[in-house]
This record gives C-alpha cells, structure tokens and sequence, in this order.
C-alpha cells in the first residue's frame, strides 16, 4: 500500500518534506518503521528499504528523518520516491464501508445483474470519492471511461469477495440519452 512520497530535501541535517497518502500519519511514521522505496533503478536506494528515524510536523507540513540520511544531498538522492508498506491485518480498514483502492480496482461493475465495466481507479476529492470504470468492451480511451460517484445512492453494494460492486446509476450515465426533440 502506497504511504506517501517524498517531496523535498528540508534543512541541512537530512529531513525531507513528505506528501501523505495515509489517514493516519503519525501511527504509520513512527521511529523504526520501515518502506518499501520505489525510486528507478539507476538510484542508489534501489531495492533498499527506508526506516523512520524521527517524524514531526513543521508549519503544518510532515517531515521525516531515516536511517542512512544524513545530510542534505542524502535526502536530495530521495526526491520523488514513493514509500509502499506491506498491508497487515491490523492496517485493514475498520468501517463497514471503507476500502483501500487496490482493493476496488479491478473489481466488475454489475447493474441490473448485468456487468457494465470495470473498476480502473479511484479518484480522491473533497466531496466525495469517484470510481473511475471503463465500459464493457471499452478502449483504453478515456471516453470509455465513466465516473461513478461513490456514494451509497448510486453504489449501494462493495462485494470484494465476490469481485463485484453493484450500482444503481441515474439515468445517462452508462448510455446515452435521447436528445429532447429527435423523432
């Protein structure tokens, strides 16, 4: 599960602004927590994993210290890379109806029984989240692609088990309607 990314070498000492991909950062950022780097493979931190060494927040942002950065241009060698964690039983969501992108992806959209697309991705605003899902017998073009509010209305149904989400869609949003006035 992808945790955050680091956005910006801070100071002189090795700390680096990060960018939050998780809830709950000061539980996932603690002293001797370890990441899964994705850096490309001509960086020296290929295949290496990072540890946290000290976590605060600075003016509002997050920023962190690891093992083995110890200077500036340490952390500059870092810039852009991607923290992944392993998820554990103990990171699973504890809401009924809460889930983690990769568990929604790839999942069937069924409406009326029928299945209607694919789950491509999910889309994170501040109202609310979208299912972002490619038509049955969809291109990879992105007008194939619908989005789904992902609100209990229009997704009364998350069956991961199943590998399915059922959707009750207003109308239009999986066809196209009639133009007012066409005989």
């Amino acid at each position: 599960m992808r945790v955050g990314r680091l956005v910006k070498a801070h100071g002189l000492k090795g700390a680096i602004k990060l960018e939050l991909y998780t809830d709950d950062p000061d539980g996932r950022f603690v002293p001797g927590a370890t990441f899964t780097l994705q850096v490309p493979e001509s960086s020296p931190w290929h295949g290496k994993p990072l540890t946290v060494r000290e976590f605060k927040w600075m003016n509002s942002h997050p920023v962190a210290f690891f093992e083995g950065v110890e200077d500036r241009s340490a952390a500059e060698e870092l810039i852009r890379a991607i923290l992944w964690v392993d998820e554990d039983a103990d990171s699973a969501p504890t809401e009924d109806d809460a889930w983690f992108d990769h568990q929604l992806v790839g999942l069937d959209v069924v409406r009326d029984g029928v299945s209607v697309g694919r789950v491509v991705r999910v889309e994170h605003f501040p109202a609310q989240d979208l299912l972002i899902v490619r038509r049955s017998g969809g291109s990879a073009a992105s007008d194939d692609e619908v989005l789904v509010p992902f609100v209990k209305a229009i997704v009364p149904e998350v069956d991961v088990a199943a590998g399915r989400v059922v959707v009750t869609p207003p109308p239009g949003l999986f066809e196209d309607l009639p133009a007012d006035g066409d005989d």
